[in-house]
């Protein structure tokens, strides 16, 4: 079997090298000439944990290259994998005909008989369309359309990959399975097979039902905060009832961050104003969700009485631990939000060094985690990396002139909560 991934960034370059470790012959394809020429020498477009490795292996392998020709990298395929990061804007609106228009491209070069396999996220009714434009193309050609939507994480997505515990696929007919099976069964032996509109409305299922599981809870511990009690202990209550279940997806923190979650509840949205239908849960998920990314300025702005002239420290700057991926970084807004109230921002990440210039002028980002300590009268807890467990309450009285953490998913609480040498703040409990 050949297998031919279409896209490069984070979904793309992962999906390739998994498939080359496990033996299928890959090429990655991408228009983007700097990007291929990194990765043919074996270095990602972005951190992700083990990706390197993997990537050198399959390159080393001879089962994996990474090519801008579309011709060679598809006319032998018998998977076309359309593996695009759609690109979203300010505002979570993705830019589904980016994706299309790449595909469409592949379209006079495509193998008779082959799969065009979509975990782009798009749309439902996206893989339609695009056969129907395959069909209007290449009227008669056997080809075969079918979705299996995307359910990385950055971070942990090789252990998503290659450990997902299910995968659903949407597929049009046997023969589409037949070609997509053993290659899928490779890495899971629960196939949940579906329509292709289905497997679409899978993903935005899952996203809404996750983000709106989120805003609910944060939500819910705002109003903890308010009357004197403890979010924490809700979450338990809740957790206790078997009509919510243990693993509920309800725990007070950060605001989900935009890109995945926010696209497919878009997607919604979008799709309910054009078949006409209310749906007022799904339609107020964004603005609540916005409104909570606001919460660590708030508590600093309470606890410090404003922000004009204080010096403020960020631990972290990425999307999450194990990337080094900013965009849409909730860290990298509130450095711009305590910026433009008129603090002081330093800011320490294990992985950014430096911010792209002209992004949040004025942060200092520093080499270290006592740099940021040294003279700070806050500091927020951005992104949970490992390192920061360490923190410790001498620590901080020793280099802060005021020893406040704010800690919105509680990830050093349990070195710093309730001690009285310390101000800690959290999310759902009250100050």
């Amino acid at each position: 079997m050949k297998v031919c991934v279409h896209g490069l960034w984070h979904l793309g370059t992962v999906t390739a090298a998994c498939l080359a470790v496990e033996g299928i012959e890959t090429v990655g394809l991408d228009d983007n000439a700097t990007a291929v020429a990194d990765l043919q020498q074996g270095d990602p477009p972005l951190f992700e944990p083990g990706l390197e490795a993997l990537v050198r292996a399959g390159l080393g392998a001879g089962r994996l290259s990474f090519t801008t020709d579309t011709v060679a990298a598809v006319s032998h395929a018998d998977v076309v994998w359309v593996a695009f990061d759609t690109p979203v804007d300010a505002d979570d609106r993705a830019d589904v005909d980016f994706v299309k228009s790449r595909v469409a491209a592949l379209f006079p070069h495509l193998k008779p008989g082959a799969v065009v396999l979509v975990s782009a996220q798009m749309p439902v009714g996206s893989v339609g369309d695009l056969e129907r434009r395959f069909a209007a193309q290449r009227p008669g050609a056997p080809m075969h359309f079918a979705c299996s939507p995307e359910n990385l994480r950055l971070g942990n997505a090789i252990d998503v990959f290659t450990n997902p515990g299910r995968i659903v696929v949407g597929v049009r007919s046997e023969a589409a399975r037949a070609v997509l099976e053993p290659m899928l069964g490779r890495f899971c032996d629960h196939l949940i097979w579906m329509s292709v509109e289905s497997a679409e409305m899978a993903k935005h299922a899952l996203n809404a039902f996750l983000a709106t599981c989120i805003t609910f809870t944060n939500e819910l511990a705002t109003l903890c905060e308010r009357v004197g009690a403890d979010a924490a202990q809700v979450e338990q209550a809740l957790r206790s009832e078997p009509r919510v279940g243990p693993n509920a997806y309800v725990k007070a923190g950060s605001a989900f961050g935009g890109g995945t979650l926010a696209r497919d509840v878009r997607f919604l949205s979008q799709l309910a104003e054009r078949v006409q239908r209310p749906v007022g849960l799904i339609d107020s998920i964004i603005p609540s969700n916005l409104a909570h990314r606001q919460w660590p300025m708030r508590a600093l702005q309470s606890s410090l009485g404003g922000l004009e002239g204080h010096t403020v420290g960020v631990l972290g700057l990425a999307y999450k631990p194990g990337t080094d991926a900013i965009r849409r970084s909730a860290a990298v807004d509130l450095c711009g939000w305590l910026t433009a109230a008129g603090a002081r921002v330093r800011a320490h990440d294990p992985q950014v060094s430096r911010l792209p210039e002209g992004l949040v002028p004025g942060v200092e980002v520093c080499s270290t985690l006592d740099a940021v300590l040294d003279g700070a009268e806050a500091v927020v807890v951005a992104t949970e990396w490992p390192e920061f467990k360490a923190l410790s309450a001498q620590q901080l009285r020793a280099r802060m002139a005021r020893p406040l953490v704010v800690d919105p998913n509680q990830f050093v609480q349990a070195t710093l909560a309730g001690r009285t040498d310390v101000e800690y703040l959290t999310i759902g409990k009250p100050a």
